[in-house]
């Protein structure tokens, strides 16, 4: 059996897997990581992404193998030690971006890397073309694109260039 050794929200794990073992599976499974949740089995949801590498990744579409060497931070890395949230956890919950509250750890994840690839800003229309790859069945996007605008000058440190 197969083992992988990979820092997972700053903590080293070695896991032995199956070879056909999912990251999410092994999130959530063998580290008890279940804020990466699983909803439709073939990617198209991206309810699991996480970041490998410092990339969004979703993790049902990568094998726990793949991830061998690699750095993951998942949903519960976010947040500070003290509880402090995140910036994005920060603007997803004071601008009610959530309802439910199944797809909000993909989408947080998600929008992470889209503010973080964007230094200059991010429009309306470049966020929801951002979160083409995470559906949510509750929210209707409306307080996700504002929660995410409202993110993007904190994460880079000044004022949105940008915004529609």
């Amino acid at each position: 059996m197969p083992h992988v050794t990979l820092t997972v929200n700053g903590k080293s794990h070695t896991v032995d897997v199956e070879a056909r073992t999912l990251l999410v599976e092994l999130l959530r499974e063998k580290l008890a990581l279940t804020g990466t949740h699983v909803g439709c089995d073939t990617s198209q949801c991206g309810a699991c992404v996480v970041h490998v590498d410092g990339t969004s990744v979703k993790s049902c579409t990568m094998l726990a193998v793949q991830a061998d060497g690699a750095d993951v931070l998942t949903i519960e890395g976010l947040a500070a030690a003290d509880g402090t949230l995140h910036p994005m956890q920060e603007a997803f919950r004071e601008h009610h971006a959530l309802q439910c509250g199944f797809c909000t750890p993909g989408m947080v994840m998600s929008a992470i890397d889209l503010v973080m690839s964007h230094p200059q800003g991010l429009t309306e229309a470049e966020i929801r073309h951002g979160l083409e790859g995470n559906l949510c069945r509750c929210t209707g996007y409306h307080n996700i694109v504002k929660a995410i605008a409202a993110a993007w000058p904190v994460m880079h440190g000044r004022e949105l260039v940008a915004a529609e």
